[in-house]
């Protein structure tokens, strides 16, 4: 996988490969699907969500220029992959599920794999998880309508912000922004993806 899929599109961060190469995604999919783990495709994990493909998680970790001191918030835990990716390039990673069931999973599975620098929290995730802010970088793992201010708002200078932003059910544009100004954001376009779309109590758009 690593080698073939992620290295070859462009994914050169040695430490972002060594990661996605340590962590044995087969774990984080239901037991079925075990001998499709590996393939570059996003797979069904329950409630309506999935675990995202390698290649998206390795982009969205290498774009996030993690340093080993850094504190990580996660927006959609889901089976808990990405954040055992990301407990292994960063200090600390927070990260938020909305479903409960997919939660308890995500936090026993961590626990399992001696995972001891990374938190799980069910809850909405576009509120961020403000007692652990100010983040380094924040990561999120679903379609949003556009960035929530509450994620900007707990991005600490020079932070980066990865999320997809753009309708459910389509394809989506994976943007950063980087906070530069406490109130200026420089915004990179990485590519175009699908996400399952931000589960969230708000109401619409102009909620965020």
């Amino acid at each position: 996988m690593v080698r073939r899929q992620l290295a070859r599109r462009g994914i050169d961060a040695r430490d972002v490969l060594s990661a996605m190469e340590a962590v044995p995604r087969e774990r984080f999919v239901p037991p079925r699907l075990a001998q499709s783990a590996y393939a570059d495709c996003a797979l069904p994990i329950g409630e309506g969500q999935t675990i995202t493909q390698p290649y998206v998680v390795a982009l969205m970790a290498q774009s996030m220029e993690l340093a080993p001191t850094d504190r990580v918030l996660e927006v959609g835990a889901g089976s808990g992959y990405a954040a055992a990716v990301l407990g292994r390039l960063a200090k600390e990673v927070y990260t938020i599920e909305r479903h409960a069931g997919l939660a308890r999973a995500a936090r026993g599975r961590l626990a399992q794999l001696a995972c001891d620098n990374v938190r799980v929290r069910h809850g909405d995730g576009s509120l961020g998880w403000a007692e652990h802010a100010p983040f380094d970088a924040i990561a999120v793992a679903a379609a949003a309508p556009c960035v929530p201010q509450a994620l900007r708002e707990q991005l600490g200078g020079g932070g980066r912000l990865v999320v997809p932003i753009g309708p459910a059910g389509g394809t989506q544009r994976l943007v950063r922004e980087r906070r530069i100004a406490p109130s200026e954001f420089r915004r990179d376009e990485l590519a175009h993806v699908r996400f399952v779309p931000l589960v969230t109590d708000r109401a619409g758009p102009a909620d965020f």
